[in-house]
């Protein structure tokens, strides 16, 4: 049985573990940091190249969000792109391309030339693409499988060549390996090791896994998914929070029918992603169309009902979470869209519904091009505010100031990693009253 004691310890291996990990080896004067990991290695979750669309989220063509959700975005996108420049994985797990969001349709046509003028002096290289450009561009988009052109107008905004496209698996484990590079700090990893309980001690944290290991810290940050808050509730906090997870799945296909990453307008009245298509660097750039929403009771996907009675736990159940519910369920659009993404898991309906759906970006596409991507995808943490009687959009972080902290991180998470970890590195760092240098955080990973 192991029995530390660390300055720090981060519970969970993915991608937020493992930044807020390198941030305090290469940044801070803290000395011991723990990275504590359920599976046999990181990554395996919603950060594997798998559980996600591989996307640097930068807010230019993610038509859902604001201008100001969009400035906050694009300074945490360049984080990524700068950490992966600055140890050369540009071309080994970060990608450039195309990419754009194409409106289709008069009045879509209309919403994204004036979102162009509203965003271009935040995003000066975007680029507007008619229907005459789109057919040299991205031509599967303006052409069906018999070539006709489609009859609807088309527009598309967008850069043709950027670092968009990252294996956000790859990136975890690089952070975690460059973490555990810093000399003269024991930076350690402990992988199968599943944290059941949290107990604070006077101004420690005791930790104990799955395994009987314990672990003692003056500090401890949670970043594992609808766990953190089912750990949270555990201890007594965020019980102003419930956790209902959203399950994504994709569908690829047999070549390589859009040559970059290509989003539809988002239904302002939804809080998920609309269908898109993306290149996937782990199907040789093959595209991959997704993802779909399903509610389930799970924590996690494709690891059988494990993770069923932590469902229940987070969800806070009570009349508040019903309220909620009840409200979102009430709107037309929102109605029809659960009920069309759980057709699109029911076998021999799911290929044909989806395809329906998807041939209004890519008209070309046939039944026999596209097939269900089984073991893509995950599940993300929607967080219901019982306070607000609404669900929050976006991150959510529970920090009761006792030297604890508990971070759920929807998309676009994996782009925001670096930024939450600069957040929470300083607050550690505050807490234990030891050195962050800032200044060099912002000069290595900082446009500004």
């Amino acid at each position: 049985m192991t029995e530390k004691h660390y300055d720090v310890v981060i519970v969970g291996g993915g991608i937020s573990g493992s930044a807020l990990f390198y941030t305090l080896a290469k940044y801070s004067d803290i000395k011991s940091v723990a990275l504590l990991e359920k599976y046999d290695a990181l990554a395996t979750l919603s950060s594997s190249g798998k559980g996600n669309s591989q996307t640097i989220h930068t807010g230019d063509i993610e038509t859902n969000y604001t201008l100001a959700k969009a400035k906050q975005v694009k300074r945490t996108a360049n984080m990524i792109r700068r950490y992966c420049l600055q140890h050369g994985y540009e071309n080994k797990f970060m990608f450039a391309h195309q990419k754009m969001a194409v409106g289709i349709g008069d009045k879509e046509v209309e919403y994204m030339k004036k979102r162009y003028e509203e965003f271009k002096e935040l995003f000066p290289y975007l680029e507007v693409y008619d229907k005459e450009s789109l057919k040299e561009i991205e031509p599967n988009i303006v052409f069906d499988e018999n070539g006709n052109e489609r009859s609807e107008d088309i527009v598309g905004v967008g850069v043709l060549d950027q670092y968009s496209t990252v294996d956000y698996g790859a990136m975890t484990q690089s952070l975690a390996d460059n973490a555990q590079k810093v000399e003269n700090k024991q930076f350690d990893i402990f992988l199968n090791s599943e944290v059941t309980n949290i107990k604070q001690l006077g101004k420690e944290h005791v930790l104990m896994t799955k395994n009987g290991d314990l672990f003692t810290a003056d500090f401890v940050v949670v970043d594992a998914g609808g766990h953190s808050l089912y750990l949270a509730h555990s201890m007594g906090h965020g019980k102003n929070f419930g956790c209902f997870p959203i399950a994504g799945s994709y569908y690829t296909t047999k070549g390589h029918f859009l040559k970059g990453k290509v989003y539809m307008v988002q239904n302002p009245k939804l809080p998920f992603a609309a269908l898109h298509g993306d290149p996937d660097v782990l199907l040789d750039m093959a595209t991959r169309f997704g993802p779909t929403a399903l509610a389930l009771p799970l924590l996690e996907r494709f690891h059988g009902f494990a993770t069923v009675p932590h469902f229940f736990k987070t969800l806070n159940f009570d009349s508040k979470i019903i309220k909620i519910l009840f409200d979102l369920l009430k709107d037309a659009d929102i109605r029809n869209y659960i009920l069309r993404n759980f057709v699109y898991e029911i076998p021999f309906l799911n290929k044909r519904a989806f395809l329906k759906d998807i041939k209004r970006l890519v008209p070309s596409l046939k039944l026999e091009d596209i097939k269900y991507a089984k073991g893509f995808g995950g599940v993300r943490p929607q967080v219901l505010n019982k306070d607000e009687l609404k669900l929050m959009l976006g991150e959510a972080s529970i920090n009761p100031g006792t030297g604890i902290i508990f971070n759920m991180t929807p998309s676009p998470g994996a782009t925001s990693c670096l930024g939450n970890a600069e957040r929470d590195a300083r607050l550690v760092c505050e807490h234990l009253n030891v050195a962050f240098d800032h200044k060099s955080f912002i000069a290595d990973l900082v446009d500004e």
